[in-house]
This record gives C-alpha cells, sequence and structure tokens, in this order.
C-alpha cells in the first residue's frame, strides 16, 4: 500500500490552496481581532495592512497579500489563536506554515 502523496511546495505549488487557505485564515483571525475585547494597537495596526491587500498604491507600490502577512507574523497570530484555544484556526495555520511558508 502506497502512502498518500502529499503536496510538496519545494517540488510544486500543484495541489496546495495557498491563497485559498491564506483568506480563510484571515477570516478566522478577524473573529478575534475584530471583537473590541481580544483587540490591541497591534492588531489594530494589522488589520490596516489588511485594509492594503491588493491595493500597490495604498502601499508605496507593493502588493501585500494574505499569505505573505501570515508568513511575516506567524508567531504573533500563532500566539493569538492559543490565547483562545482556536484549535480549527491552529490547525490551518499549521497547514499553512508547512505548505506554502
Amino acid at each position: 500500500m502506497q502512502a498518500e502523496q502529499k503536496p510538496d511546495r519545494y517540488v510544486s505549488f500543484v495541489g496546495i490552496e495557498g491563497d485559498k487557505n491564506s483568506r480563510e485564515l484571515i477570516v478566522m483571525l478577524r473573529r478575534h481581532i475584530d471583537d473590541p475585547l481580544k483587540t490591541n494597537k497591534f492588531w489594530d495596526l494589522f488589520k490596516g495592512k489588511l485594509a492594503r491587500v491588493g491595493k500597490p498604491d495604498e502601499n508605496s507600490g507593493r502588493c501585500l497579500d494574505e499569505l505573505y502577512l501570515i508568513h511575516a507574523y506567524i508567531n504573533n497570530i500563532s500566539e493569538l489563536f492559543e490565547l483562545y484555544d482556536d484549535q480549527s484556526a491552529l490547525a490551518l495555520l499549521e497547514k499553512i506554515e508547512a505548505e506554502s511558508c
């Protein structure tokens, strides 16, 4: 019996839904950071970065995407999900890290 073939980002991104997974994770993250009882100055600034996703004219010509922001702030995002014991978000974050970061 052959082992299940998993996508390998070092070979090809075929079979990896990086953009879809990243957008889904941001929705999960927003459930926390949009809650006034859970947010702080850091997350307010992060939301400003999210608002500039796909808008290079608003970001000095640089086009941000959700995957880049997840990768850049993976530790902060992980800490937040751990703090609120969001296991489904942590699982998706781990998947994104393994497949795309």
